[in-house]
């Protein structure tokens, strides 16, 4: 899935240029095609499908020159991941009814990536084996408040004891519900990321989104062929705005998680950069580190062009970020207002820097 806009990491990301197309730790890889190479060591390149904005299919074209035609999914318009799953999962089934799918987001990190490809395998082992939707849980280390919790029971698969039922979903919670998510020990963060077969996903859908199933389903004469794009253009008009989780996956009663630990983290926010870079002695993580000089500065985070000479002077605790001829400067503690100030800038200077 790479059809989001990231906002809050504005104005690096931008309406134009978003998140999973940055790299943004300066390893030569943009988050997306690190996701590619991840899933290139669990299934032949050919069943890799992108999931994107038809305004990205061109920045998917260049980032992932290896994809054909057919392996690229353009929404006309955005309505959440529902639909985009539901258009992936019918275009896979006519290709091959019995396919086990796994569904990720196209912007998350994953340090350990042995540790996640023993994880999928393992997932869809299961998902081949059960009728059941899985899902990938995080082992939670602190209480975050940015992330949505799923609790588990003791009920696990039968041929699987390390993979247990779903009790509930709770979306962002505050800090002490959080801090009491944490104490109980049977809740993990929502990775996001989904494994179940083609015929599993599309039940569900026909029992709890019924009337997607019925948009998507009239395009089984289409999917995989020249007249697939016009039907998708007209079907997504048609489509409810909603999450997968809130459609699905919080209404079915045979969803299962496995506890995993491979280093995850979903680039949500700014804070979570500054989490995952290195840092210098005194708590900076500077990106890129050529021509920034700090003094008496400590625990900011800082995101500039390559080839500006910035120097910093007593700032603590700040995020200096500057990109498309835009300087942002904030406090790492209110970087949440972010989302707000990129509206407040849209109305006062239209789409010109969003």
């Amino acid at each position: 899935m790479a059809g989001g806009v990231g906002s809050r990491f504005w104005p690096v990301s931008r309406t134009a240029f978003p998140k999973q197309f940055i790299d943004f730790f300066g390893v030569g890889k943009t988050l997306i095609q690190s996701t590619y190479d991840r899933f290139t060591n669990i299934c032949p390149p050919e069943n890799i499908f992108i999931v994107t904005n038809e305004i990205y299919v061109d920045l998917i074209k260049t980032q992932l020159p290896a994809l054909g035609e057919n392996q690229i999914l353009a929404e006309p318009i955005m309505r959440n991941t529902a639909p985009c799953i539901a258009y992936g999962s019918m275009k896979i089934a006519e290709i091959n009814p019995n396919a086990v799918i796994v569904v990720a987001p196209s912007d998350h990190t994953i340090a350990n990536q042995n540790g996640f490809i023993q994880a999928i395998n393992q997932s869809l082992q299961a998902a081949s084996e059960n009728n059941c939707l899985l899902t990938l849980g995080i082992k939670p280390n602190r209480p975050d408040t940015g992330y949505g919790y799923i609790q588990y029971e003791n009920e696990v698969l039968t041929n699987d004891e390390t993979i247990h039922k779903v009790k509930t979903f709770t979306e962002k919670p505050n800090l002490e519900l959080a801090q009491s998510f944490i104490q109980s020990g049977d809740f993990l963060w929502n990775s996001g990321i989904f494994i179940w077969s083609a015929k599993e996903i599309n039940k569900a859908f026909e029992k709890h989104l019924p009337d997607m199933y019925e948009i998507f389903q009239q395009g089984k004469i289409f999917y995989n062929t020249p007249n697939e794009v016009e039907f998708i253009a007209n079907a997504y008009l048609q489509c409810t705005n909603i999450s997968i989780d809130f459609g699905i996956m919080e209404k079915a009663d045979n969803v299962y998680i496995l506890p995993a630990d491979f280093g995850w983290s979903d680039l949500g926010t700014w804070a979570s950069i500054y989490e995952m870079a290195e840092k210098d002695y005194v708590g900076n993580a500077v990106i890129p580190t050529k021509k920034v000089m700090m003094y008496d500065s400590s625990n900011c985070m800082v995101n500039v062009p390559k080839d500006k000479l910035v120097i910093l002077q007593g700032l603590h605790n700040y995020i200096v970020v500057e990109s498309n001829n835009i300087l942002l400067i904030c406090p790492r503690s209110e970087e949440q207002n972010v989302k707000s100030i990129t509206a407040d800038v849209k109305a006062k200077f239209g789409n010109k820097f969003i």
